[in-house]
């Protein structure tokens, strides 16, 4: 009998130790995976080396080879925040300020889904119960069918061909909303729904509620009809850190998860690989700018097909591949030709970068 009761009492104690062991376990492995913020307010921002992640090192050098044969000026690669690669050509430096151009639509698109939180804008509401009646050219009937979610979904209807300037004469009809899709620079409109709603100022509006919280630095230009964000790289890898972590900067929540979810997904049955101002990868076809072409396969073949992006002309890149805990910045002049966003440029570099990381 007292041996039936010790192996009993051993196999108790077996079990609750197996049970400890899980829990401890458990708890490093929720540790290794936390995702690492950089300050706020100071430059330091933590690293990892290559070899934590068992890439393959000798793939580095012909990856910076070819960055630079392509006219990049920064590159930039987080794993769960921390810096793995970083690396500056052509004089450009930290410090540096070089331009986001389309890739700073995601800029706007997560300002709306901030305003939207606030419950300044509802971007299923008629653009003009902001910015009032004849904000276009075209009919009251036709204007009143455009919402704020057709600017972020590019599906206003509105014509693209007309070129930068957004203003109403410049605007003229199509097709009927969301019956069309259009990489078109209305979208911007959305910089003033925001501004109109929340009562100041988009800048005002960007620097408080975005640019602030999350350590950015940078600055809104007028070039020409287009307001472009400028800043130095890191400030493009913490943006995109912060929509790697569903909208979360430490413990607030800057824009809700929610929105963010929703911003990279299909927003449209046109263009399956758009999502509100983001590029999607991995869906069955894809449109490009300036062509109503649909186009089959997946946006760019060689990257993750759970990879989303902020393309920019000339190759402003942010890429996020949730599958892999990865943002990845590029910023500089054009790779080849002059683009509007995507270029063969993405497909090249991707070889490079699985060949590091796989």
């Amino acid at each position: 009998m007292k041996n039936g009761i010790l192996t009993i009492g051993f196999s108790l104690l077996f079990i609750f130790c197996s049970k400890d062991d899980e829990i401890k376990n458990s708890v490093i492995d929720s540790s290794a995976n936390e995702i690492y913020f950089p300050k706020i307010n100071a430059d330091v921002w933590e690293t990892k080396a290559v070899s934590e992640l068992n890439w393959n090192e000798d793939k580095l050098t012909p990856l910076f080879n070819f960055l630079e044969e392509k006219n990049t000026k920064s590159f930039i690669i987080l794993h769960r925040g921390k810096i793995v690669i970083e690396k500056y050509f052509d004089h450009h430096t930290s410090s540096s300020l070089w331009y986001w151009a389309s890739a700073g639509k995601t800029l706007t698109s997560t300002l709306a889904g901030i305003a939207q939180d606030e419950s300044f804008i509802n971007i299923d509401q008629k653009v003009s119960n902001y910015l009032g009646e004849n904000w276009t050219s075209i009919s009251l009937a036709k204007e009143n069918l455009i919402t704020c979610k057709n600017l972020l979904s590019m599906t206003s209807g509105l014509d693209d061909s007309l070129g930068e300037n957004i203003s109403p004469q410049n605007l003229k009809y199509v097709a009927d909303a969301n019956e069309r899709w259009a990489y078109h620079n209305v979208y911007a409109k959305m910089q003033d729904v925001i501004a109109n709603a929340a009562k100041t100022d988009f800048t005002t509006y960007f620097n408080d509620k975005l640019k602030n919280k999350i350590g950015m630095n940078g600055v809104w230009r007028n070039i020409g009809d287009l307001n472009v964000y400028w800043s130095n790289s890191r400030s493009m890898a913490r943006f995109g850190l912060l929509i790697a972590a569903k909208g979360k900067w430490e413990d607030t929540q800057i824009v809700s998860e929610n929105f963010i979810t929703e911003a990279t997904s299909t927003s449209q049955n046109i263009n399956k690989s758009y999502g509100y101002l983001w590029w999607l990868n991995g869906k069955e076809s894809y449109h490009l700018p300036q062509s109503q072409n649909e186009f089959m396969g997946q946006l760019i073949p060689n990257a993750p097909k759970d990879m989303f992006c902020a393309l920019g002309k000339n190759d402003q890149k942010i890429y996020i591949v949730p599958s892999k805990d990865l943002v990845i910045v590029r910023m500089g002049e054009a790779a080849n030709d002059d683009n509007f966003a995507l270029s063969s440029f993405n497909n090249d570099l991707w070889i490079r970068i699985n060949a590091l990381i796989d």
